[in-house]
């Protein structure tokens, strides 16, 4: 029986993954905002991918980010707290209340009022009005059936360097099933497939949360 399959090994790996999704401990705070996500019924970033996007934005220097599907604001607090002082957060959400209740999460963690830009919409009316190759990173969220149009967008607005990431990305580990061709797992595992073709990016695929797609703009 090779490695992948023996079963101690993958109970390792699941304790391993338990134990990266908790490595860096969300506070009250974000633990408030997730609870609205779960009050509204919408998706929230796990803690693990939170804490990804959090190194990433550092790590660019993030001053121009996009989100698209605000919810309750927790991908966005992860963001903004790797996001320079003076980075601003152009987040996108078609619900007016995920929207308020994101606000009520950036007023909780001190967020200066203009360090985020909150546009309520569907975000395929609204990222076309955003300008081309000006943002370091675009966060892509929400409904997964939208991926595919919403990357599209992403990458018209990356600056050279710049990074796209998909929330989502494993589907709840469907993605990584052959046997699974619904509709919705078929369009994640596309959205993937075609960023790893591009030959405009360079991609990685993270199992962090329920996986985040990463890919850097040449």
């Amino acid at each position: 029986m090779s490695a992948d399959l023996d079963p101690t090994a993958v109970r390792s790996r699941t304790a391993g993954w338990v134990y990266s999704e908790g490595f860096v401990p969300e506070d009250d705070v974000l633990l408030r905002a997730r609870e609205r996500a779960a009050e509204l019924g919408c998706p929230a970033v796990l803690p693990g991918a939170g804490a990804l996007l959090s190194v990433v934005a550092a790590a660019l220097q993030a001053r121009a980010v996009v989100e698209v599907g605000t919810g309750t604001g927790v991908a966005s607090l992860w963001l903004l707290r790797g996001m320079p002082s003076d980075g601003v957060l152009t987040t996108i959400d078609a619900e007016l209340e995920h929207l308020r209740a994101a606000r009520t999460a950036f007023a909780e963690e001190g967020v200066a009022p203009a360090r985020t830009r909150a546009i309520p919409g569907r975000p395929l009316d609204v990222l076309p009005r955003l300008t081309d190759a000006a943002y370091d990173l675009v966060l892509v969220g929400g409904e997964p059936h939208a991926y595919a149009d919403h990357v599209a967008e992403a990458l018209r607005l990356l600056r050279p360097g710049g990074v796209v990431a998909v929330d989502g990305a494993l589907h709840g580990g469907r993605v990584a099933d052959p046997a699974r061709r619904d509709e919705v797992t078929t369009l994640v595992r596309e959205v993937g497939r075609s960023l790893r073709a591009d030959e405009r990016l360079v991609p990685a695929l993270v199992p962090s949360g329920d996986g985040l797609l990463l890919a850097v703009r040449r």
